[in-house]
């Protein structure tokens, strides 16, 4: 059946209602320069939100001649959509939260490129340039709430997971929600939909009207992790690095649901960073939870960690199996200690200033079979510096899973080859396979077929 389609002008509420003549130059060039291409893929996830995809490819191809504009009018600027997706409308009129949504991905593009790229005032060359890029994205989207104390739950997980998984990660939401906690996910569905749905049945209960639900993406991903509806604030960071950063300078807790090699990236992110010398002073509550069905999969996890990273990383992540009251009351334990710690040493409750992310962690990774082949998964090598390097291999796999570029390298060149010791990639490779076995590499009506391979040498 053929998709349904309208065409529509839309005027901005909340975000970019009140702009300069400069400003409106500058976001008539997103619709007409390199930087477009981005901005009408981006934004046709944002309008086709409800019917998640893994492959941005092929919602380009389900509404091959959508286009959007930006229209400049004497008192700002409008949208005008061409054979938009009619999801996104009822009677006509466009959903107020995909209006935000679409505005959102513009103020992020244009912020982005007219202030960020090419200002020698923002060093994207150092550590502390790019935090302090990624603080100014933030910033410049109001997502920083420095009245408030700490109380921002980060959850990762799957976006496409069985029913009780789903289930498990909304009732976990509803206990944090009940003890007035904010979420922040990746803005998709699945694990990252359903605490975010439970967190805003709790706030109800509580009368809590100022819950935030924070949904932080990047153009590489969107179109596989669509907004759901639950996100009330969005945020498109330039890139994966800069996102993940994100999420644990905004967060005072992780809890990981299960998921798949980009849960698998994220998890060897946050341990990388916690497990660095230079972070052992900090606290920041981790935890990894899900259904009783999923306690095999986090005794793979757990296997695949120590396996790689070394037993005593252990100590940085709890394991709590079907309790969602003792995951929020671990959380609260957890952040309590949190406030006290930025109390104690003056860091900001609404940036975590003092966590130490090396270079390594924050440069963009871009996932060529040059740059897979010559990572370095030996042995030997610090613990932090191991998880960095394994971070980038499972987000080159999420690449070639996910990704246009990625997908389209794999299809030219044939999959990925990624080489180390044995007694690395074979935990690696177990987990892999594991991952295919249970579906949660699977792409939808499809075969996997592996974007990787994997060379002991």
């Amino acid at each position: 059946m053929q998709n349904q389609v309208v065409n529509a002008r839309i005027s901005p509420n909340g975000h970019l209602n009140l702009l300069s003549r400069q400003e409106v130059n500058a976001l008539l060039q997103v619709t007409r320069g390199n930087l477009y291409p981005v901005f009408r893929s981006s934004s046709l996830a944002v309008l086709n939100y409800g019917d998640y995809l893994d492959d941005g490819e092929e919602l380009l191809r389900r509404f091959p001649d959508y286009e959007i504009r930006v229209i400049q009018e004497e008192r700002g600027i409008k949208l005008d959509l061409f054979n938009a997706p009619a999801s996104a409308f009822v009677d006509g009129e466009m959903i107020r939260g995909i209006n935000e949504h679409l505005f959102s991905v513009l103020r992020d593009m244009l912020f982005i490129d007219s202030t960020v790229l090419g200002n020698t005032a923002f060093d994207l060359h150092s550590s502390h340039g790019i935090t302090n890029v990624v603080f100014h994205i933030l910033r410049n989207a109001r997502v920083l709430k420095p009245d408030l104390p700490p109380r921002m739950v980060v959850c990762w997980g799957g976006h496409s997971i069985p029913r009780e998984e789903y289930d498990y990660s909304k009732e976990v939401g509803h206990q944090l929600g009940l003890r007035d906690l904010d979420i922040c996910t990746g803005c998709g569905a699945g694990a990252m939909k359903g605490p975010m749905k439970g967190a805003a049945v709790g706030h109800a209960k509580q009368r809590n009207y100022t819950g935030q639900y924070l949904g932080i993406t990047e153009p590489g991903i969107i179109a596989s992790e669509s907004p759901n509806p639950i996100v009330k604030d969005l945020v498109i960071m330039p890139d994966i690095e800069k996102r993940l950063e994100s999420f644990v300078r905004l967060g005072h807790a992780i809890v990981v649901f299960p998921g798949g090699v980009g849960t698998t990236e994220e998890i060897l992110y946050i341990l990388g960073i916690l497990v660095d010398p230079a972070n052992s002073h900090i606290p920041y509550p981790l935890i990894f939870t899900g259904p009783v069905g999923a306690r095999s999969y986090f005794d793979l996890v757990d296997r695949f960690i120590t396996e790689t990273l070394g037993p005593e990383v252990r100590r940085l992540y709890r394991i709590i199996i079907d309790d969602p009251e003792e995951v929020a009351r671990q959380v609260v334990a957890g952040i309590a200690e949190v406030r006290d710690f930025r109390r104690v040493t003056e860091d900001a409750n609404f940036y975590n200033w003092q966590l130490h992310i090396p270079l390594d962690f924050q440069q963009p990774f871009e996932a060529t079979h040059e740059n897979m082949r010559t990572l370095n998964l030996r042995r030997g090598l610090p613990v932090n510096l191991l998880a960095s390097d394994l971070r980038r291999a499972f987000s080159g796999i999420v690449s070639g899973n996910v990704k246009a570029a990625g997908i389209c390298a794999i299809t030219e060149n044939g999959p990925f080859e990624l080489r180390g010791d044995a007694a690395i990639l074979r935990p690696m490779d177990e987990l892999l396979a594991a991952f295919v076995e249970q579906q949660r590499m699977k792409l939808p009506n499809k075969v996997y077929n592996p974007c990787y391979r994997l060379t002991a040498s």
